[in-house]
Order: structure tokens, then C-alpha cells, then sequence
């Protein structure tokens, strides 16, 4: 009976993450709101846990709860696998750099004022929001994307989409160190708008390739 309690509430937390009712960086409701919402036992609560933990799913932080670090893949052939292990990560990284920098180069050339206006305004977002993971991983991306837009080529831009949300990387030190690692993450962002904004295209693409690097740096940190 536990074994099918347990597969219930792990299905259901599986499917919350995918549909981003939880979001990647969102704090899971706590051991005893779990118990309350689902009426199960605490024995059953911390075992789907454990599960979602082996899965890389969730990071659980001693005193302060458990995180979304990624989403399930929602079926085999899914376009975007969510990485879940830091070799993953990597990969994922290192294919963001090809296409990424090249939209940054392009993007310095072709962008408009109004998108323009537009990253600075999603780099503003990202940066206020520090304290708030899920929120931060929201904005990252919007800037991503936004720069990808900015680019006007329909394959760079349709290669950030498809992504999404879970390209952007939360290994377990991103939120144990949260707030140095967001300021440092969001300097690196200031550095690829200060290019687009001057039409500096190599500089724009060496900003970026910074930024991803760094971001590859933080994935293999211990």
C-alpha cells in the first residue's frame, strides 16, 4: 500500500513540474503540507522525495526545503530532454554556445530600439529577482529568447524556443549560492546587452560566450 502511495504522489509532483504549476527554482510545498494535501504519511512523503532527488528532478536544502531543479520529460520523443545530470548539462551548454553566440552577433547588428528596450527590460527582471529562483529562471530565459528574436533569423530563434525554460541551468550550488551567483550571472547579461546596444557583434558574441562558459563553469563546480 505504501509502494502505490508513494508512486501516486511522486506521479503528481512529476506532473506538476511538467506542467510548471512548479517551476524550475520553485520551493516544494513541505513534508507537512504534502501530508495534509494528500493524506499520506511522512514515510511516504519522504520516500517520493527520494525518488524525485534519484531522478534529479529536486535538491533538497537541510532547513530550507526542497527545489525543482528540472522538468521530467514529458514523452520519449520530446524536442527538449530536460538535462538532469551535469554531464547533460554540459552538452546542453555547449550547443547553446554555437547557436547563442551567433544570435548575439546578429542580434547586435539587426536589433531594434524597441528590442532594445525590450532586453533591458528582461535583464532588469532578472536581476531583481534574486531571492525568487523560479521567478530568476523565468527571466534568464526571456532574455535569451528576446535576444534570439532580436537576431530575425527564424531557425536561431525557433532553436531558443524549443528549448525553453529548461535550458537554463539550476544545478544545487546555483541555489545554495544564490544570491552571488545571480549577480555575477546578471553582470554577465549587462556585458551582452552593453554590446548589442553598441551593434558591437564580436563583442556581443565574446559577452556571450563568456556568460555561457561561466554557466558550464558553475554546472561542474563541486
Amino acid at each position: 500500500m505504501s509502494f502505490h502511495r508513494t508512486a501516486g504522489l511522486v506521479a503528481h509532483l512529476r506532473q506538476q513540474i511538467l506542467e510548471d504549476t512548479l517551476a524550475i527554482g520553485a520551493k516544494l510545498p513541505s513534508e507537512s503540507e504534502l501530508i495534509a494535501e494528500h493524506g499520506v504519511s511522512r514515510t511516504v512523503v519522504r520516500e517520493a522525495l527520494t525518488q524525485l532527488r534519484a531522478d534529479g528532478l529536486i535538491h533538497t536544502r537541510r532547513g530550507t526545503g526542497s527545489f525543482v531543479l528540472t522538468a521530467p520529460t514529458q514523452t520519449p520523443s520530446a524536442a527538449m530532454i530536460a538535462p538532469r545530470t551535469a554531464a547533460e548539462r554540459v552538452s546542453l551548454i555547449e550547443y547553446r554556445i554555437a547557436v547563442e553566440c551567433e544570435a548575439a552577433a546578429l542580434a547586435a547588428q539587426r536589433r531594434t530600439e524597441a528590442q532594445l528596450r525590450g532586453l533591458g527590460e528582461a535583464l532588469a527582471a532578472f536581476a531583481a529577482a534574486g531571492d525568487h529562483p523560479a521567478t530568476a529562471v523565468e527571466h534568464d530565459f526571456a532574455f535569451h529568447r528576446a535576444l534570439a528574436e532580436a537576431s530575425t533569423n527564424p531557425h536561431l530563434q525557433k532553436a531558443v524556443a524549443d528549448l525553453g525554460p529548461a535550458m537554463i541551468s539550476m544545478p544545487r550550488t546555483r541555489l545554495e549560492a544564490g544570491a552571488v551567483r545571480h549577480q555575477l550571472a546578471a553582470q554577465e547579461h549587462r556585458s551582452i546587452l552593453d554590446a548589442v546596444a553598441e551593434s558591437d557583434s564580436a563583442g556581443a558574441a565574446a559577452a556571450m560566450r563568456a556568460h555561457l562558459s561561466a554557466s558550464r563553469r558553475r554546472v561542474l563546480d563541486p
